[in-house]
C-alpha cells in the first residue's frame, strides 16, 4: 500500500508537471467551460462574509480564490495552496493583480499552517489526487476554525443511465483532446481512471463524519458528474 501511495504521488506530481502551462484551458475544453460555473456555484454555496479567513487547497492557478475574492472583495485575504509550484507560479502571474492572495506550495494531507486558522476550507478537483483521504479530511478539520466550513467540489457518480452513458462515451475522448492540446495523452488517461476509482457521493460523506465533520451533505450539479460537499467543524 505505502509503495502504492508513493507511485501516485509521483505520478500526480509528474502529471501536473506536464500539463500546467495549458491547465487552465484544457479544464474549459474538458468541462466546455462549465468547471466555471460549479466553482461559482461553490462559492454561492459557502455565502462567504467579509472578515473570514480562507484556504483553498490544490489550488491549481487560482481560479476558485479570484471567483471568491470577486464576489466578496479583493480586500479579503485567502492563502491558495497547491503542491505543484509551476501550478503555483503561473498562478501568481495570473493573478498578480490580487494583491492579498498569499501562495504555499504544501500537499493537502500535511498543511504547514496553524489550527484552528480558517473560517472555510476549499478543495476543487484536487481531493482525487491526494495519496489519503482521511489524511486530507483530517488536516482540513484541524486548520479549521471551530464553526467553520468544508466545501470541496469533485467528480463524482451521475444517476441518470442515459446521462451516464453519454458521459461514459465522452470520458473517451479526453485523452485524444489532451494529446491535441497539450501534447500529451497520459496525464488525462490517468484522470478518468481517478474519476472512476474516486467514491461515490454517500461514501464521501460518510469519510467526512468519520474525520469529525458533522452536519454533513452534499449536492449534485450537471446531474452527478460532480457534486459539492459540505460540513462544519463544530
Amino acid at each position: 500500500m505505502q509503495q502504492y501511495l508513493q507511485n501516485k504521488e509521483r505520478l500526480v506530481h509528474n502529471i501536473f508537471d506536464k500539463v500546467y502551462d495549458k491547465y487552465d484551458l484544457m479544464n474549459d475544453f474538458m468541462s466546455l467551460g462549465i468547471h466555471r460555473i460549479w466553482k461559482k456555484d461553490m462559492i454561492q454555496l459557502m455565502n462567504p462574509s467579509k472578515g473570514k479567513k480562507l484556504i483553498d487547497v490544490a489550488c491549481g492557478t487560482g481560479d476558485l480564490g479570484k471567483i471568491y475574492l470577486d464576489s466578496i472583495g479583493i480586500g479579503e485575504e485567502i492563502l491558495c495552496v497547491d503542491p505543484n509550484n509551476k501550478m503555483i507560479n503561473k498562478g501568481k502571474n495570473k493573478l498578480s493583480k490580487y494583491k492579498n492572495i498569499k501562495w504555499l506550495i504544501a500537499n493537502a494531507e500535511n498543511l504547514p499552517v496553524a489550527k484552528n486558522s480558517f473560517d472555510y476550507y476549499t478543495i476543487s478537483f484536487g481531493l482525487r489526487n491526494t495519496k489519503n483521504l482521511n489524511k486530507s479530511f483530517s488536516e482540513a478539520y484541524r486548520v479549521l476554525k471551530p464553526g467553520g466550513r468544508y466545501l470541496c467540489l469533485e467528480f463524482s457518480k451521475i444517476k441518470n443511465s442515459n446521462l451516464n452513458f453519454i458521459y461514459n462515451n465522452y470520458s473517451k475522448l479526453i485523452p485524444l483532446i489532451g494529446k491535441i492540446i497539450v501534447g500529451e495523452k497520459k496525464p488525462y488517461e490517468y484522470l478518468i481512471e481517478s474519476i472512476k476509482k474516486f467514491p461515490n457521493q454517500n461514501q464521501l460523506i460518510d469519510l467526512m463524519k468519520k474525520n469529525k465533520f458533522k452536519n454533513c451533505t452534499y449536492r449534485n450539479l450537471s446531474g452527478g458528474i460532480v457534486a459539492i460537499h459540505s460540513g462544519w467543524k463544530i
